[in-house]
């Protein structure tokens, strides 16, 4: 049986990763593996500190699409791959990979997983996670201060300069191509009830095509 590929995408700090949870509470007995976009980031290594620092990273081009869409199709075909890892503090792509084996529900996240079609074509549920602007900085103010070693300035000057004109450039018209447009992402229950309805069918859909 191919794959379930999940897309979930939203704005910077909308509250993907909490979704994400919560869809890994509603498939017990599923094997499950999370793909974020980010780890696709384009390899830039060949250049300084300050000029990577310089890179639109909220732009499409700054994304290894091809590498993206190439891996998802594999391991849609039943075959595994070797995902690349990403360190956030040099702005590099590492030497080390993670395994992936094909498995029952692949979920995909990222911010610009939408506005791309040879992504949504792979994707059986595409989700948006819509949350307000004011929500989101704060969220990502303390994840990358927190997480990632950056300093406040620097994710201040960072979201005025591309995080929020990419935002409404790129992220938000891209909702438009979801199946479910989730407020609050992970905290709005209703919407948790109609996906795991969806997940249901989709997979009950899928074991009736296998067993023929």
């Amino acid at each position: 049986m191919a794959p379930l590929i999940v897309g979930i995408a939203g704005g910077s700090g909308s509250g993907k990763t909490t979704l994400v949870r919560e869809i890994l509470k509603l498939l017990p007995g599923q094997s499950v593996v999370v793909i974020p976009q980010d780890a696709y980031y384009k390899d830039n290594s060949q250049l300084s500190l300050e000029e990577r620092r310089r890179i639109n990273y909220d732009h499409p081009d700054s994304i290894d699409t091809d590498l993206l869409v190439r891996h998802l199709a594999a391991l849609k075909a039943g075959r595994a791959i070797e995902r690349p890892t990403y360190d956030f503090t040099t702005y590099t792509r590492q030497p080390a990979t993670v395994h992936v084996e094909p498995v029952d529900v692949i979920i995909i996240e990222g911010i610009l997983i939408l506005e791309n079609r040879r992504l949504r074509e792979l994707m059986d549920l595409k989700l948006f996670v819509d949350t307000d602007a004011d929500i989101r900085l704060i969220r990502r103010l303390t994840r990358d201060i927190q997480e990632r070693g950056r300093t406040l300035d620097s994710v201040i000057q960072q979201y005025t300069e591309t995080v929020r004109p990419m935002h409404l450039e790129f992220v938000e018209p891209s909702k438009r191509h979801a199946d479910v447009i989730i407020p609050e992402g992970g905290l709005n229950e209703a919407a948790i009830a109609m996906i795991a309805a969806r997940l249901e069918y989709i997979l009950a859909r899928k074991s009736r095509q296998r067993h023929g």
